[in-house]
């Protein structure tokens, strides 16, 4: 018998986060800077405010599925690693560590560096000298790098610093973000919907809602083709890019279930109340975002900052403080929980001798410090990059397709594991999961045929794991012998 009630045998973990800090990571991890940015993309792809509202919903409600359907495979491997762990009892080590490969490098560290840069992009709001728009040096093949990269990755050193002195600091930093950030997103609606929606906005918003439009702009020239059949189909793909992305990261909590208190039922009930709390927000936003914007002025808001331009039309001239300020909230907070969660994989990867050593260890106060720096280290690297628009498109598809291999991992494990013990069933089983199954595969055709070239960097980045994962077990084997 464990002697420590308060860690899962053998690993020192402590079991200090309740349901709220389980239900509170969902959240924190899930709002970054998306919500106040993408919907200016969407309106662009798909023209109309039925269909904009349309993608926010049907990404919500795909989120929420796969949110249900996880809570049976919590319940049966409540162990730190999450969808690692599913994935791997599932099918075997080789597509667990599949997962962690792509999971360590672009699905956590991508979405981490995504968000550091968009907090340093909205930092120049409030000092300049550290935005995006200044450049602080070009190389020869033209590659930028502006003062808004560095800034992402001094915050993200500081938050893997934070979450290497214990469990609690990290779970402090998440609590009084999220709190402050569903406050002000809260807020911003309230008051958004309180504000009369201007007449030609309201006719504008409420005339052919239903007619998808594709809003481009050419040398200052703005055309607009409807879009119908198999056209709007892909268009509806694309958008849903940046809804889901958005929505991602809702699994944190499955990779720190060694450090929740009763995982089995916890962890299902947090994924529940997050992903649904955070779909009512951002269809909510959206609604606000018409009630104050035509579709057109959101489709074509300066740098995609549809937030700050609702804002700018609510509390006038500073309205982009408030929002710039809400996105820096909003972002150090959800990427605290990326960090915090994140490094989790990597330490039960290397348990089975599928990652560095180092990265199994866990320090003093209980944490995988190692695995921690070893995030940071490859985050900071792709902060550099600077291509949020590029880590979202190539992030979402390789997220989709291991999405699709771990719910159907429900269905092999009733198989396989028939009297496994099951303290929750994934809801609606078999048709929900089923469900989420063939929308998440249709919208991966989609991307395939409309935006090739991310796809393929997302599958190419899944399979150049393979050769890493066979000289892994050589050099284990080797170290065994």
């Amino acid at each position: 018998m464990d002697s420590n009630p308060t860690s899962p045998k053998g690993t020192g973990f402590h079991r200090s986060l309740s349901l709220l800090d389980g239900a509170l990571l969902v959240i924190g991890s899930m709002i970054g800077s998306g919500i106040f940015i993408v919907s200016g993309d969407i309106a662009q792809k798909v023209g109309s405010s039925g269909w904009l509202i349309a993608v926010w919903l049907v990404s919500g409600f795909i989120t929420l599925t796969a949110a249900l359907s996880y809570g049976e495979l919590s319940g049966m491997f409540p162990q730190a690693g999450g969808q690692y762990v599913y994935l791997r009892e599932a099918f075997g080590r080789f597509y667990g560590f599949l997962y962690g490969w792509s999971f360590f490098a672009v699905i956590q560290t991508g979405t981490i560096a995504a968000v550091g840069v968009a907090f340093g992009k909205f930092a120049g709001y409030l000092v300049p000298a550290l935005g995006d728009e200044n450049i602080l040096f070009t190389t020869a093949g033209g590659f930028h790098i502006s003062a808004a990269q560095p800034v992402g990755i001094l915050t993200i050193v500081f938050l893997t610093l934070l979450n290497t002195r214990g469990v609690e600091s990290g779970k402090r930093v998440q609590s009084v973000f999220t709190f402050a950030k569903l406050a002000a997103i809260a807020g911003l609606i309230v008051f958004g919907f309180l504000k009369a929606s201007p007449p030609d906005v309201a006719a504008a918003n409420h005339a052919a809602m239903w007619q998808a439009i594709s809003i481009t702009t050419d040398g200052g020239t703005i055309s607009h083709e409807t879009l119908g059949g198999a056209a709007l189909f892909l268009a509806l793909c694309g958008a849903m890019v940046g809804a889901l992305f958005s929505s991602d990261a809702w699994n944190s909590v499955t990779f720190i279930a060694g450090e929740l208190k009763r995982p089995e039922r916890n962890i299902g009930l947090s994924l529940f109340i997050g992903t649904l709390a955070v779909t009512i927000l951002y269809v909510s936003m959206n609604f606000m975002y018409l009630n104050v914007m035509s579709v057109s002025e959101i489709a074509h808001a300066p740098s995609s900052r549809v937030a700050t331009a609702a804002a700018l039309k609510i509390f006038g001239p500073n309205g982009a403080l408030i929002i710039a300020v809400m996105i820096m909230i909003s972002t150090f907070g959800c990427n605290n929980g990326l960090i915090l969660s994140g490094a989790r994989v990597y330490y039960t990867m290397a348990k089975d001798n599928l990652f560095l050593k180092s990265a199994g260890t866990l320090n003093a106060k209980g944490v995988p410090a190692n695995a921690l720096w070893m995030q940071c280290g490859w985050a900071c690297l792709l902060c550099l990059s600077g291509q949020y628009g590029n880590l979202l498109d190539y992030i979402v598809f390789t997220v989709l397709l291991f999405y699709i291999l771990t719910i159907y991992g429900i269905f092999r494990l009733r198989r396989t594991q028939p009297h496994a013990v099951r303290p929750y069933k994934a809801f609606g089983y078999p048709f929900i999961p089923f469900l989420y199954i063939l929308m998440a595969a249709a919208i991966c055709i989609g991307l395939i045929v409309s935006k090739p070239a991310y796809p393929a960097v997302g599958l190419l980045i899944v399979l150049a794991g393979i050769p890493v994962y066979f000289v892994t077990l050589k050099k284990n084997s080797a170290a065994n012998g």
